[in-house]
C-alpha cells in the first residue's frame, strides 16, 4: 500500500514539522508536506468570520487544487474583557498584517487600565482537514491563561511574551519549544486531528 500523501496550507516549515511529528507519534504513515510543494497555487484570503471558517476555506482551495487531503489551520488571541478580540483579526490588530510588535504593543495599550483579575485571555486554534470529495472535518485547541502588562521572553512569536498559561509562571515565550507545543493551542488541535486524519484517509 503506497503512502497518502496530506498538504498542510503553510509556508511555514516548523507548522509543518510539527504536524509531522504529531501525526507520526500517532503511528500514522503519512507524507505530509507544506504548501511550498506547490508554488503555483496562491494563498487563500481568509474571509472567514471565524477560525474554523478560514481553516476551512484553505483546507478546500488546497484540496481542490491539489486533488489531496488538505489540512489548515487558523489560530489567535482572544481577551475576555475585549469580548473575544483581536480573535481572528489578531496578526494585523494595528493595521499591517504579521507586524507582531505593533500589535503586541497597541494590545497592551488598549488593556492599560484593566487590572489583573480581568485579563484573562486564551490562544484558540482552529484545524480543518478536507478531502478532494468534498468532506470536512474540523477541531479545536485552546491554551488558557492571563495577560502580562509586560512582555517576557524571547521564544515563540506573535503574543506569546505576554500570554502566561495558567498553572504557569512564565509567559509562552519563555518555555522551551518542547514546553509549549506539549500545551499549545495548535499542538492540540493538531494532536484532536490525527484521529481524523486516520479515519478519513487511513
Amino acid at each position: 500500500m503506497t503512502t497518502r500523501r496530506l498538504v498542510l496550507a503553510t509556508r511555514n516549515r516548523h507548522k509543518v514539522a510539527e504536524l509531522r511529528d504529531i501525526l507520526g507519534a500517532a503511528g500514522l504513515d503519512v507524507e505530509l508536506v507544506g504548501a511550498d510543494a506547490y508554488p503555483e497555487i496562491p494563498d487563500v484570503p481568509e474571509t472567514g468570520v471565524t477560525f474554523a471558517e478560514n481553516a476551512l476555506l484553505k483546507a478546500h482551495a488546497l484540496a481542490e487544487a491539489t486533488g489531496l487531503p488538505a489540512v489548515a489551520d487558523d489560530s489567535g488571541l482572544c481577551v475576555d474583557v475585549l469580548g473575544g478580540a483581536p480573535g481572528i483579526f489578531s496578526a494585523r490588530w494595528a493595521g499591517k498584517h504579521g507586524d507582531d510588535r505593533a500589535n503586541l504593543d497597541l494590545l497592551l495599550a488598549q488593556l492599560g487600565d484593566i487590572s489583573d483579575p480581568h485579563r484573562a485571555a486564551h490562544f484558540a486554534c482552529a484545524a480543518a482537514l478536507a478531502l478532494p470529495d468534498g468532506t470536512e472535518r474540523v477541531v479545536e485547541g485552546r491554551l488558557r491563561g492571563t495577560l502580562r502588562t509586560a512582555p517576557a521572553g524571547d521564544g515563540g512569536f506573535g503574543y506569546d511574551p505576554i500570554l502566561q498559561p495558567d498553572g504557569d509562571t512564565r509567559t509562552c515565550a519563555e518555555l522551551t519549544a518542547a514546553e509549549k507545543n506539549a500545551i499549545s493551542h495548535r499542538g492540540q488541535a493538531f494532536r484532536a486531528l490525527a484521529p481524523v486524519v486516520r479515519e478519513l484517509i487511513g
